[in-house]
């Protein structure tokens, strides 16, 4: 996946992204041009296109830091532990912490809605979804402490994730209780990943 964002810095990416986001919930993806966000956030087309490399990325500009995330929870793990079960406990410390990335974050729901509502912003998702395991695959492979067949469980793990975070977005957005939503993200997360640790071990 290409890095973007260096020219100009972080702090102007993130601020072309919060003033999208913005736009983005008020008015939809669809009825929001790449044009206006340049004007609202005060850059240039150019500068916008030098940090994202489609529209899509200015509202799902997070997604990044989840390549980062799982290739550190296999890298970093200790030698007792396995990948997988580094990526569940990198997953239940995202819950707990309400990271955007967990689908709980408190202040999340309006962008969640606006993502729901967009075809193209789920389509993206879904070429994400191919994006990040072949990056969590590629880390596995080239961890010597691995032995199992990396692009399967790659699969198997992001399909853990997305399974469970697609169910919490979908309960909080029905207005279930945050707590609830939480307790059961959690339930999830364990046996998804117990059962894919499971299956590794026999």
């Amino acid at each position: 996946m290409p890095k973007r964002g260096d020219r100009g810095g972080a702090k102007t990416r993130a601020h072309i992204a919060d003033v999208a986001t913005g736009l983005f919930v008020q008015r939809g993806f669809e009825d929001v041009t790449i044009a206006e966000i340049a004007a609202a956030a005060g850059v240039s087309k150019v500068t916008v296109f030098s940090h994202f490399d489609r529209k899509e990325d200015l509202a799902l500009d997070r997604l990044p830091d989840a390549v980062g995330i799982a290739r550190a929870a296999v890298r970093e793990r200790a030698d007792d532990v396995s990948a997988v079960d580094a990526i569940r406990r990198t997953a239940v410390a995202l819950a707990e912490q309400r990271h955007p990335l967990s689908g709980l974050s408190d202040d999340g729901d309006p962008l969640a809605r606006t993502v729901m509502e967009s075809p193209a912003l789920i389509a993206r998702l879904r070429v994400f979804e191919h994006e990040i395991e072949a990056e969590l695959a590629d880390e596995l492979e080239s961890d010597a402490r691995f032995s199992g067949d990396s692009a399967l469980v790659a699969a198997l793990v992001v399909a853990v994730y997305r399974t469970v975070t697609a169910e919490s977005v979908r309960r909080r957005l029905a207005g279930d209780e945050l707590a609830d939503v939480a307790a059961a993200h959690l339930r999830r997360l364990d046996f998804g990943f117990g059962v894919l640790s499971a299956g590794l071990s026999s």
